[in-house]
């Protein structure tokens, strides 16, 4: 819009510009044609004169009295002109060139005038052309900039996304594997109770074999105690020496650590009921204290 106006300005200033150069131009010719007129009024040409009234600034009151005066100069010449004609003629004559002097002069103050205000117009439309263009320029990167920005937040997004993923994931598989560990661990434990149970059942029916070994009547305790699994130890090994009686103990021995083992599913007491079964004596009561 400022330089459309700006257009229109500019064709306003060439044609008045155009106009006050002619018209200055216009009315020193004929002044000059005039000033000559006054010293030889038969070569005068008012050609220059009458172009005057074709200006479109010459007002009208002046084009009136150029008129008159063009008039004037058309009327016949010579010997019969009286001496007081001629000098009306000279009086109207120099009255005209006052007047087109004067218009020139304030032709001149005008266009002066216009060329000054022509000036300060431009100025201010490139001052308005120049903040315009610094005005788009800082908003271009300014705009530049918001983009460059919310790319960067986008992206930090989209990172933060993928950590927050990756977060997420590495949790899930954190907890799984705690899951997957404390259910080993308690597996493991109720196996160690499992096991610890077992062996304390393992223990008591290896202590009740060597009950069975140590007792005093070998052959009576076993009777009594076998069957029921609650006999006492209270006699020595010494008692156990003869051989068809320590022979008879060893196999009731091995056949309560059989019972034992599949009642409690020990594979320790079957291998001790096993070895009490074809191992000396002697060797399985120290196979029973080495377990204990």
């Amino acid at each position: 819009a400022a330089t459309n106006i700006r257009a229109i300005d500019k064709a306003n200033y060439d044609k008045m510009h155009q106009d006050y150069s002619e018209s200055v131009d216009a009315l020193q010719r004929a002044i000059a044609v005039l000033k000559k007129q006054a010293h030889d009024r038969k070569q005068a040409s008012f050609a220059q004169v009458s172009a005057l009234k074709s200006l479109r600034l010459i007002p009208q009151e002046a084009k009136q009295t150029l008129d008159a005066f063009l008039q004037q100069s058309d009327e016949p010449e010579g010997l019969e002109v009286s001496a007081p004609e001629a000098s009306g003629y000279e009086f109207q004559s120099g009255g005209v060139v006052e007047m087109l002097q004067k218009l020139h002069d304030k032709f001149l103050d005008e266009r002066t005038a216009l060329e000054k205000e022509e000036m300060n117009s431009k100025h201010a439309h490139e001052m308005l052309v120049q903040d315009l263009t610094a005005q788009i320029e800082q908003s271009t990167q300014d705009r530049e900039e918001k983009s460059e920005s919310k790319a960067k937040h986008l992206q930090a997004k989209a990172d933060a996304e993928g950590d927050l993923q990756d977060t997420t994931t590495t949790k899930e598989a954190d907890e799984k594997y705690l899951a997957d560990l404390t259910a080993t661990c308690e597996q493991k434990a109720t196996d160690f109770e499992s096991r610890q149970q077992l062996r304390a059942e393992e223990l008591e029916a290896i202590t009740k074999a060597i009950e069975i070994i140590s007792s005093n009547s070998v052959q009576g305790n076993a009777e009594k105690h076998l069957p029921t699994l609650a006999q006492t130890a209270s006699a020595s090994l010494a008692q156990l020496r003869a051989s068809g009686t320590e022979r008879a103990s060893q196999q009731r021995v091995a056949v309560y650590l059989r019972q034992q083992a599949k009642l409690h599913s020990s594979r320790v007491l079957s291998a001790v009921a096993e070895r009490a079964a074809a191992d000396p004596f002697a060797k399985v009561k120290k196979m029973i204290k080495d377990l204990i």
